[in-house]
Formats: C-alpha cells, structure tokens, sequence
C-alpha cells in the first residue's frame, strides 16, 4: 500500500471507532490516576511511600500474570476481550465511590481494587495493541500508532485539569465516576467494529502454555533490536516510576499547590504531548525508529530537571516551572511512543504480537512494582529533590546504553 500518511488512516475500517473508542478511556484514566493519588494524600492522610504502595499494586498483576496472559491472549479473539475487561474495569471502579461513602475505603481495600483493575487492563493491554495490526496494515502501523497518540495526548491535556476541577469540587472519590464511564462508552463503541478475526485451528498443534511462553521470550530477547530496545526500556520504567510517584507529594504537600493547580501543569505534558505526536511520523521516517526514540529518551532528563528545580515559594513561577517541565517530558513522550510501538509491532507477526507485547510490558510493569515503592520510600527518607535527581542519573545511563546498542539503527520498515 502507497501513501502511508497519518491522515489516510482514518480512512481505513473500523479503526475510527477504534481510535475514539481509545480517546474516551484515555480521558477518563488520567481522571482516575490522578484522583487515585489525591486520594491516598488527602482522603486517607497517607504519603509518597503509601503512593508508591498504590501505583505498584496497580502493576502487579503484569509482573504475576503478564507472561501468561500474553500466551493466552494469542489464543483468543481480541474484540470480545476489550469488551469484557472495559466493563469489568467500569464495574470496579463505580464500587470505590460507594466504599467510601460507607467509610469502609482504606489504603489496603484500595490496593486490593487498583490490583484487580491492573489484571484487567492488563488483559486489554494485550488485546488493544494486538488488535492494532488486525485493523491496520503494516505500513501504516507508525501513522495508526501517532494517530492514538493524538488521541491520548488531547485527552491529556483536558484529562487533569478537569481532574483537578472535579476533585476540587467533589472530591476524588466521585471523580473516578467519570473513568467508570468511559470504559462503558469505550466497551459499546469497540462492539460495533467490523473485524474478522482468525481462530486457531482446531487441528493444529495442541496448545502448550509453557512452550508458548517461551516463544514470546525467546523473541523478544534474542531478537538482535527488541533485545536491547526492551532492556533499556524496562530500566527507563524504574526510574519515571520513581518521578511520577514522587510528583504528587512533591506539589501538594512540599509546593502547597492545590489538585486544580497540579492538574493544570500536567495538562501542559497534554498539549505538548499532542505537537510531539503530531511531528512522530516525520520524525521517524527521518531519523529511523531507533534515532527518533533516543532522541526523546534524551529530553526526558533535562524535563525532569526543570521539575526538581522548581522554587519552593508557591505560586506563578513554581506553576511554571512545573508546567514546563511537563512540556517537555509530553513533547518526549510523544513523538517516542508512535515509533516505539510501530516499529515493534511491524516486526512482529501476528501469531506473537500479545507474547511480544505482554512480554516486554511485563517487565516493564515490574519496574513500577519496584520502583514506586522504592521512589516513595526514598522522598520519605532523603526529601524529595534528591529523589528526583537519582532518577534523573538513571534516565541518562539508560539513554546512554540505548544509544551504544544496535536500537540506534533501527528504522520502520526493517522486516519482520
């Protein structure tokens, strides 16, 4: 196929629907994560060890189940999934309100049910971006990949201000109302796609889960460009897990901005999230995947350090140098996200596309379960700033590494 624009994508079935339906959930999530937080500090008087606690039960299941789920999901069809877990996960999280309203929420309770939510979206994680190559052909994947990086980016920029506002005036509780929401608009929107999916044969080879496991590692490690790609990567999750765990504390508690406040500077990650989306299929049809991830990956310290500078005196400048710290790391995150995810689902084929994302999300996510908790108790110990400059260093080793390994010559289009 010629032409591989991100505007053409649109045109191709069903994956319009796709991408709203993406858009809506985006939107509610970045309600629910931030209300989650403010919940912990605030509602149940916790601090960033308890937040550490939070996050990591909530990427818990990726390091319990991941490997298997992703085995599993291969199996399946991957429509009837997104389905079944998004309302799953509005189901869980219209429960949260009414404990609280009974005085039964604590810190403990509240881990039990981020945890059951992380097995369901770990179970749509692997259906979504398997379901990805079964609506787009593969010379789209980058465009198709920016597209929903659009989406999420706009819902970025509205989706913790309106937080912000919500938890201002109701509270956090019933703000994770609106999350529960999207997930029903995102289940009946993803119902009416038009998609034939393929079934395993019923006289091919009989299903062995250890086995298949093992392909899914075996690819993705010994693959000469995901191998290093996935190491580097599973060390960048260790240490933005111990920024964005220490980022809430660290504004409501040591800055004294309001949520509305915090909302608005992460709004700013948003709107430079949506430009930085917007220029990754330039990007990388320029740079190759390889060069235009490391480029971003470099950014990432300098943004964070615009963070752990900001003035402690409150008000328009701590504001603003939060907000374009998070400009910054939006900007990155961005125009990487469209290129890591192309490029990986390009050279994948489809019969691994789950093993190969559950894989690397897997590991991924079980350096949140680490460094969450390990960020917390290090803000808690040492104060928040030096914190922040010890993830700061490991953003620069593993960018460094990226940069040595043969990632760098990674381009869209390499077979897969």
């Amino acid at each position: 196929m010629k032409g591989s624009k991100a505007r053409d994508v649109f045109r191709l079935p069903g994956f319009l629907a796709f991408w709203s339906a993406e858009t809506v959930s985006e939107f509610g999530t970045y309600i629910t994560t931030l209300a989650l937080q403010v919940m912990v500090v605030v509602t149940l008087q916790g601090g960033a060890t308890d937040v550490g606690l939070l996050n990591a039960s909530r990427w818990l299941p990726y390091l319990a189940l991941g490997l298997i789920i992703g085995a599993l999901v291969d199996r399946w069809r991957r429509k009837p999934l997104l389905v079944g877990t998004d309302l799953g996960r509005a189901l869980l999280l219209g429960a949260i309100p009414t404990l609280w309203w009974l005085g039964w929420l604590s810190l403990p309770l509240l881990m039990v049910f981020v945890a059951l939510f992380g097995v369901l979206t770990l179970l749509n994680d692997a259906a979504s971006q398997s379901f990805v190559p079964r609506l787009v052909p593969a010379p789209f994947l980058l465009a198709a990949n920016a597209r929903l990086d659009q989406g999420a980016s706009a819902a970025q920029t509205s989706g913790p201000a309106v937080a912000g506002a919500l938890i201002s005036a109701v509270g956090a509780p019933l703000a994770v109302l609106v999350d529960a929401a999207s997930y029903l608009i995102s289940a009946m929107v993803v119902w009416r796609i038009p998609v034939e999916e393929p079934r395993r044969a019923a006289a091919g080879p009989r299903p062995h889960l250890r086995r298949e496991i093992g392909e899914g590692l075996a690819f993705v490690y010994r693959h000469r460009v995901l191998s290093p790609f996935a190491v580097g990567t599973h060390g960048w999750f260790l240490f933005n897990s111990m920024l964005t765990t220490v980022f809430v504390p660290f504004v409501l508690l040591e800055l004294k901005l309001t949520p509305f406040e915090m909302g608005l500077a992460l709004a700013a990650a948003g709107v430079t999230g949506l430009v930085g989306s917007l220029l990754a299929t330039r990007i990388g049809r320029a740079w190759g995947a390889g060069g235009a991830v490391i480029a971003c990956r470099a950014l990432m310290p300098g943004a964070w350090a615009v963070i752990a500078l900001a003035p402690a005196a409150g008000g328009a400048w701590t504001l603003a140098a939060l907000a374009v710290g998070q400009g910054l790391y939006g900007l990155a995150m961005g125009a990487s996200n469209a290129n890591e995810m192309g490029y990986r689902q390009a050279v994948t084929p489809d019969a691994l596309q789950a093993r190969m994302n559950t894989t690397m999300r897997s590991l991924n996510r079980a350096m949140i379960v680490i460094g969450a908790p390990l960020g917390g108790w290090l803000a808690d110990t040492l104060g928040y700033r030096p914190t922040f400059w010890i993830a700061i260093a490991g953003f620069v080793a593993v960018t460094l590494f990226l940069a040595a390994s043969p990632f760098r010559h990674a381009r869209h289009g390499d077979p897969a």
